[in-house]
């Protein structure tokens, strides 16, 4: 039993040594928006569209936070009321006023939701329909529950265009107030780095892809380029659809990528879209997560899709989480009680190699260093999360977001 437990632990071990040095050093947060101050020489026009259902609690702190960017271009925002039953758009229409910009703002009542589209993106279709006849240069695509920084256009459109980016993308800082928001809701944003490491998202050369919803600019060429919102309509993971379009598009795009602007930039593939992802210590999600109930709800709507569907993948999932993140603890436990040194060595030292990696996302969230040593029980509930979303996903209530399901949507 002790060889096995021990060459379990070797595993594990292995696996975490490999992930700090050889993948895409994911556990770092250096990949921010706010880390250099740009200045623009061009004014690109820029339209933002908003998709808001029943938003009314959100709306007026997260559109009023738009509509004061301190862009010095042309900025419109297109919010289009999706249906909604709490007087979202009235909400929407008072805070224009309030702030002085009522002709910034476009209101648009959303359409039925036709066959084959998530609600989501078919209200973004129409939005970006309706701002196609200012002929902008870049889309802002966020969510009703954004609150901006006052620089954070200024600075998406600054790297956009210095860098030459088809898009640009931040991960907001999520809310992390409650106990269980400081929980899991940093572990959340540490699986998604894992799984898409943010260097090699914004490599050229490197085919990994994503993007975060909240907050997202893209080119209107770009867009047009991979055939429009319509290509990823049926989508429940859209941020890393959009992301994998742009990143993947070939086309007409013309060759001036092979001289990058940025001196030390790689020398990308060409005609390869050249997308950023980041993490915004300014700009932030409004949403409350604050009991494990929503924020399993919220893991648990698209975990399973994440997997593609797939029960080799789920199978895999539920096999390699513990060997990963609950082995090491496990062995800290049965070296002691066994009085195996070697195991509790082992043991603690891949636990150690977790919180190592584990810690700048912490310090990111600004959450207690203790924190940083409960990822094994994290990943134990992230893991049971994701189980759940299989099932409801075999059950068919996978997707579910706003009154709507969506069992057979895809990440595309």
């Amino acid at each position: 039993m002790d060889v096995i437990v021990l060459g379990l632990m070797l595993l594990s071990l292995t696996i975490w040594l490999g992930l700090l040095c050889f993948w895409g050093q994911f556990w770092r947060t250096d990949q921010q928006l706010e880390v250099t101050e740009t200045q623009l020489e061009s004014l690109p026009v820029v339209c933002a569209v908003v998709p808001a259902r029943n938003e009314a609690e959100l709306i007026p702190t997260s559109l009023r936070s738009l509509l004061l960017q301190d862009y010095p271009g042309s900025f419109n925002v297109f919010l289009v009321d999706d249906r909604s039953t709490d007087r979202t758009a009235n909400f929407a229409e008072g805070v224009a006023h309030a702030v002085g910009k009522p002709q910034q703002l476009h209101i648009i009542s959303g359409e039925s939701l036709p066959p084959g589209w998530s609600g989501k993106l078919w209200a973004v279709e129409q939005g970006i329909n309706s701002a196609s006849k200012f002929a902008p240069d870049y889309f802002l695509l966020t969510d009703a529950d954004i609150e901006h920084d006052p620089g954070n256009l200024r600075r998406l459109v600054a790297k956009a265009v210095q860098e030459d980016l088809d898009m640009v993308s931040v991960m907001v800082r999520l809310r992390c107030e409650s106990f269980w928001e400081k929980l899991l809701i940093p572990a959340f944003v540490f699986f998604f780095q894992k799984l898409y490491p943010f260097r090699w998202v914004n490599n050229p050369n490197n085919p990994t892809a994503a993007a975060a919803g909240g907050s997202i600019l893209i080119a209107r060429e770009a867009l047009e380029r991979i055939g429009g919102i319509q290509v990823i309509r049926q989508a429940l993971i859209d941020d890393c659809a959009l992301a994998k379009a742009v990143k993947n598009s070939r086309g007409d795009k013309e060759n001036n990528h092979a001289q990058s602007p940025m001196p030390n930039a790689p020398c990308p593939i060409p005609n390869q879209g050249r997308i950023w992802l980041g993490l915004s210590s300014l700009t932030r999600s409004l949403r409350p997560y604050d009991s494990l109930a929503t924020i399993w709800d919220m893991v648990a709507r698209s975990a399973y899709t994440q997997l593609n569907y797939s029960p080799l993948l789920l199978l895999g999932t539920l096999v390699g989480m513990p060997v990963i993140y609950l082995i090491p603890p496990v062995c800290v436990i049965l070296g002691a009680v066994w009085s195996n040194w070697a195991i509790a060595f082992t043991g603690l030292l891949g636990w150690l190699l977790m919180t190592f990696a584990y810690y700048p996302t912490i310090r990111f969230y600004k959450c207690s260093p203790w924190f940083a040593l409960s990822l094994p029980a994290i990943a134990f509930l992230y893991t049971l999360m994701t189980l759940d979303s299989a099932l409801r996903h075999w059950q068919g209530r996978g997707g579910a977001w706003k009154g709507r399901v969506y069992p057979n949507s895809d990440s595309l």
